[in-house]
């Protein structure tokens, strides 16, 4: 129920027994509630993304799913993590430390469930009760009411969950496509970056919304792409996925 459904019935009775004051004083008290849900900023989100994303970031209080990137995934958590957050990660086993370091997470900020067991979804609950941003790749299909259950623990902890995966009632989907690697030549060097395209979904949009970016940068994070010269873009070795295949040579 939202702000206005809960205190509706309450100021109806109210305003029939009561003088004016009293109705100015609820009135009040609502447009306070209201507003600070009205107010509440999105959480740290770097701005390649959130120009693409619904209210400008990561709302708190909503849910978005995530396609099978570790690095998209990792790009969300870090500025939350640089900014002073707690961040945790549920049934994501192979999720690096060093991974998770190199994109900018605050390791001893970071709570790893590898294996959350049957009752995953109350751990991601529990969880979600104390942190502001909870990563999470579910071991299978949730019934709607679990979903309905886990979005109200969301929306009345402020926190925000990222779901590897399609997940019913999500705010946003979030794909990473269309990878392109530099740094490899003509079958030697090593991969220095890679451009890919973060493609955003949502209910709220008539037409999905797309960047280029670099993820990972020669850095290690995300970035947005450096706009080279004519001169520059002739010079720069081919991306990897178009790079002809290596000329073999026999020895011995």
């Amino acid at each position: 129920m939202n702000v206005v459904g809960a205190f509706y019935p309450l100021f109806m009775a109210m305003a029939q027994r009561t003088d004016g004051g009293e109705v100015a004083r609820l009135r009040a008290q609502l447009d306070r509630a209201q507003g600070r849900r009205v107010r509440t900023p999105p959480l740290p989100t770097h701005p390649l993304i959130a120009a693409l994303l619904p209210e400008g970031g990561l709302r708190p209080g909503e849910t978005y799913a995530v396609s099978d990137s570790a690095s998209l995934l990792l790009a969300l958590l870090a500025p939350v993590s640089r900014a002073g957050s707690w961040c945790a990660a549920v049934g994501m086993p192979t999720l690096g430390t060093e991974a998770a370091e190199s994109a900018g997470i605050a390791l001893e900020r970071l709570v790893l469930v590898p294996d959350p067991g049957p009752r995953w979804l109350a751990v991601t609950a529990a969880i979600a009760e104390v942190m502001p941003i909870v990563a999470l790749r579910p071991p299978g299909r949730v019934a709607d009411a679990d979903v309905a259950r886990l979005s109200a623990r969301l929306r009345d902890r402020g926190a925000v969950l990222l779901v590897q995966g399609a997940w019913p009632q999500a705010q946003a989907m979030l794909s990473l496509h269309d990878p392109a690697w530099t740094g490899v030549g003509n079958g030697h060097g090593c991969l220095t970056q890679r451009e890919a395209t973060v493609t955003v979904s949502s209910r709220r949009f008539p037409v999905p919304r797309s960047t280029r970016l670099l993820l990972p940068d020669p850095a290690g994070v995300l970035a947005a792409p450096r706009q080279d010269s004519p001169a520059e873009r002739q010079e720069r070795p081919a991306p990897w996925q178009d790079s002809p295949a290596p000329r073999l040579r026999a020895v011995g």
